[in-house]
């Protein structure tokens, strides 16, 4: 009788759920914000993304104050030590990331190169200094943004402030760099992009591609996510640009499984087979940008050729 009554009063469709089902207590969501940074550390996810995070924010740190004092002795010394253990320094960041390099063809070793290359991500400086032998050109602020910048200076990186008025003096610095016989890795965009799209090359920053042997394109794109390909929606995990700070993105891309980043050494070409800067640029963004699509829609991809310009006839 008790039950014929319990279950009159009951709806039609909480009659047919399973009884073991009507007495738990509903599902509860967070009221905190997913796109904030503490709505996203302290929401209700799973612990194994947290965790995981944390042990890769604290292995970087330790691992980079080890690395600091290594570097800056190294420096000191003759030779090319320092450049050797600056690339082991970014190939131990990018195994405790779980970030994995995937390189197709081969660098120039006709020093000194300027290598040109597409920028979505601080992720790029791990990529691309795990994968060559140069120096960075960054820009002003990142010489000072706390330990990065010590890091960034440990590692022979060259500052520059994007102004029209100090262009000529540090394009002047990075021509003594590369008169030394050392290699440059330039990123013509200027600024980071979605990492869905190339933008335009700033013909002014190959204004110094009249010291260098060669110039050498490069593509890199963030193509695995867990194993699986990367789709649209997992490249914001990836590119950093806007106003996100740089923690924030860590936090939210260390959370998830390891990715992959594809890099594309393109064939290198003469600067001087090019009437000026704009037609080196252009030629340049061309072959990036064409690798950069074909990575995105996970087809195979091969170094491509620069295209020379054309001579009227």
């Amino acid at each position: 009788m008790r039950a014929m009554e319990a279950t009159a009063r009951l709806t039609a469709s909480d009659a047919l759920r399973p009884r073991s089902l009507l007495r738990k207590s509903p599902i509860q969501f967070s009221s905190a914000d997913p796109e904030g940074l503490w709505g996203d550390v302290l929401g209700f996810r799973r612990l194994g993304g947290r965790f995981r995070a944390s042990r890769r924010l604290v292995s970087i740190l330790a691992w980079t104050l080890i690395a600091i004092p290594i570097q800056a002795l190294l420096l000191a010394l003759p030779g090319r030590a320092n450049v050797a253990f600056g690339q082991v320094y970014f190939r131990v960041l990018c195994w405790l990331i779980g970030l994995k390099i995937r390189v197709v063809g081969e660098a120039t070793r006709q020093a000194p190169v300027l290598f040109v290359s597409n920028h979505s991500s601080w992720l790029d400086v791990l990529a691309l200094g795990t994968t060559l032998d140069a120096a960075f050109v960054a820009k002003s602020e990142v010489g000072q943004w706390p330990l990065i910048r010590t890091v960034a200076r440990l590692g022979r990186t060259l500052f520059v402030s994007r102004t029209r008025t100090a262009t000529k003096g540090e394009a002047g610095v990075i021509r003594e760099r590369m008169g030394q016989g050392e290699s440059v890795i330039l990123f013509p965009e200027g600024t980071t992009s979605d990492g869905g799209r190339v933008l335009p090359f700033r013909s002014a920053f190959l204004s110094v591609a009249d010291h260098a042997r060669q110039v050498q394109p490069v593509s890199v794109v963030f193509d695995r996510l867990g194993g699986l390909p990367a789709c649209r929606r997992d490249r914001p995990l990836f590119a950093w640009y806007g106003d996100t700070d740089i923690f924030t993105h860590f936090w939210r891309l260390a959370r998830h499984p390891g990715g992959r980043a594809t890099v594309v050494l393109h064939e290198p070409v003469d600067p001087a087979d090019y009437p000026d800067r704009k037609a080196l640029a252009a030629a340049c963004s061309e072959v990036i940008a064409r690798a950069c699509a074909t990575m995105r829609q996970n087809r195979p991809v091969v170094p491509l050729r620069a295209p020379l310009p054309r001579i009227p006839a």
